[in-house]
């Protein structure tokens, strides 16, 4: 019955251009008796020479019967009668002339049909009409009406617990007590606390932001309502206003309930930035967001989570005490609870016995959340691809070489001595890493192009750090300026390859000046070089520093930068002969791991190739 009714709506256009047709047919058809029609001026002169026995009116039409029983037909005028016709040309009617008899004119069924069929049609293409313009009418009336997704507690409410989200224990922590105040709000207000009225999600992207949101309501098992700052924004004024004004609302009925607002800096960003005036949409919507959290009784369980990775443009009054009353920051994860994530992706997941999540967190340094779930699906789809049953180790290595750097391009055609370029470039990378005590340690080396890189030098930090030491920061700049390095010492030359290498390291060395004070310039910052712009209200202020200070900002880089490549060419040819065993192997193997790496460079074993 119910693919009948989803059908129908679908065939009513056909059955309207079937009628259609229909109706052009009978119209377009001739209809008649199927006797020889002729003149009317035929049909007197015949009547005169005495030829016919009787002519039968039908309304306008004449049908002619001649004294030898041949049927014919003609037509008249609607203002003129047969009779006058007949008398004025001196031809007798009735029983000693031409008999004359008038029929009532009757078209059957055939032309009923024909006469209300247009109607109908008509009508069916009106009521058409009609039924298309209430869907868009309807929304229009619903422009208003919030377009939050509701989860219910009883069937679609969120199944995210807290036991799904991993590497965030403080944050955890932080929001267990607002699953405790949705749970047992008397607990809390009998010590006269009162229940916040918003939680403010920080961190950066594929932090877990939305699903630590989820497991909230999850945790809460109360019903979940979701959706964006962007969908309170719309071309018409007021609408934005009008649709948190129906999710509040919404809310409120449902109570206890979480409110989750994704990405709230759409409509939450600082007022009085200069551009637009105090009436725009996206404004009243955050002056409308601002009176419904103002608004909630203390007896009122409802929670609002917001989202956002710039919480650095949001207006003051949203995130004062008393709206989002709890600022929960959610960072990138750190070894152990990158671990903790692997370990969750990997539930259900047949694993090999060689693939150790512990190694495989380390070497993931600076990934989120998103991109942990990413690479275990990587590795899955790896082995997947070559028939195997199981995800080994070699899988999550590819896969993370493949979310770092992109996939290998086997099919790159490279020439010989541009292998041996990337070869001793990679290499040179390495060594330096290798001979600094403040570096990191080398992990793997490939000479294997991937994305637009020609090959990578991975390090593995033997530790994880929150504060990078001056030396350490040098030490890095030294690493990356080695490929260059090893290019000028073995060839005398330098090629385009360390066109990224030199961009992170002028980058380091800026944030050194500008932001961490650690130049000649002494211990300041200057805030011209540091961040983006936030369009409005930085537009205006203009640069906070002379063209002066800015010369010697440029100066003291371009010290960082020299100190470094200085240290890269030193340690290089000093250890030119290790570098031309790293070298070799590279183009005999294309990949080094750390092992192999520490055996050649100890001189162990080393193949020189010529």
């Amino acid at each position: 019955m119910e693919n009948k009714k989803e059908s129908r709506p679908k065939r009513f256009p056909w059955i309207l251009i079937a009628g259609a047709v229909v109706v052009l047919v009978l119209i377009l058809i001739p209809r008649g008796s199927g006797a020889q029609e002729i003149d009317i001026t035929q049909v007197i002169q015949m009547a005169e020479d005495g030829q016919l026995e009787r002519i039968e009116v039908v309304g306008d039409s004449l049908n002619v019967t001649t004294i030898t029983n041949e049927a014919l037909s003609s037509r008249k005028e609607s203002t003129v009668s047969i009779i006058d016709l007949l008398e004025e040309r001196g031809v007798e009617t009735g029983p000693a002339g031409v008999m004359i008899s008038v029929k009532k004119e009757s078209g059957g069924i055939l032309s009923t049909v024909v006469t209300f069929l247009p109607i109908v049609f008509f009508g069916a293409l009106i009521l058409f009409m009609m039924r298309r313009s209430q869907g868009g009418m309807s929304q229009i009336l619903g422009i208003g009406k919030s377009r939050a997704r509701q989860f219910a507690q009883d069937q679609d409410r969120p199944t995210v617990t807290f036991g799904d989200v991993a590497g965030a224990d403080e944050a955890k922590q932080e929001l267990t007590e607002v699953v405790e105040f949705l749970n047992d709000p008397t607990k809390f207000t009998k010590l006269g606390a009162k229940i916040p009225k918003g939680v403010l999600l920080v961190g950066p992207p594929g932090t877990g932001k939305t699903l630590m949101s989820r497991a909230v309501a999850g945790e809460a098992g109360v019903p979940f309502f979701s959706t964006s700052g962007s969908e309170f924004v719309e071309m018409f004024v007021g609408v934005g206003a009008s649709r948190v004004r129906d999710l509040f609302s919404r809310a409120k009925q449902t109570a206890p309930a979480v409110v989750f607002i994704d990405e709230i800096d759409a409509v939450g960003r600082s007022r009085g930035a200069g551009i637009g005036g105090g009436n725009d949409e996206r404004e009243q919507t955050l002056n409308q967001i601002l009176v419904e959290m103002d608004g909630f009784d203390e007896r009122t369980n409802v929670i609002v989570i917001a989202a956002t990775n710039r919480p650095d443009i949001l207006d003051t009054a949203l995130i004062r005490p008393g709206r989002f009353d709890r600022r929960v920051t959610l960072d990138l994860p750190d070894v152990r609870g990158r671990e903790a994530i692997l370990r969750v992706h990997a539930k259900g997941i047949p694993l090999a016995q060689d693939v150790d999540l512990e190694t495989i967190a380390k070497e993931t340094p600076g990934f989120s959340g998103a991109d942990l779930a990413n690479l275990v699906n990587e590795a899955a789809i790896l082995a997947a691809r070559t028939d195997k049953s199981e995800i080994g180790f070699q899988e999550f290595q590819e896969a993370v070489d493949r979310v770092i750097a992109g996939p290998a391009r086997k099919s790159r055609i490279v020439s010989e001595d541009e292998r041996r370029i990337v070869a001793f470039h990679e290499a040179g990378h390495a060594l330096v890493a290798s001979q600094l005590p403040d570096a990191d340690p080398v992990h793997r080396v490939t000479i294997v192009s991937r994305g637009a890189s020609g090959g990578h030098t991975r390090l593995l930090p033997d530790e994880e750090r929150g504060l990078f030491s001056k030396r350490r920061l040098e030490a890095m700049m030294a690493v990356m300026m080695g490929g260059q390095a090893a290019e000028e010492v073995v060839f005398g030359d330098i090629t385009t390859g360390a066109s990224n290498d030199l961009q992170n390291a002028t980058r380091v060395a800026r944030k050194m000046v500008t932001e961490y004070g650690m130049s000649e310039l002494g211990p300041q910052t200057f805030e011209c070089c540091q961040g983006q712009v936030f369009l409005g209200r930085d537009l205006g202020q203009g640069q906070n520093i002379s063209d002066a200070a800015a010369e010697k900002i440029d100066a003291e880089v371009g010290n960082f930068l020299m100190k470094a490549r200085k240290t890269a060419e030193s340690q290089i040819e000093a250890s030119r002969e290790k570098l031309t065993l790293l070298a070799n192997r590279l183009l005999a193997q294309e990949t080094l791991e750390a092992r192999e790496l520490e055996k050649i460079l100890a001189g162990e074993g080393a193949t020189q190739i010529a």
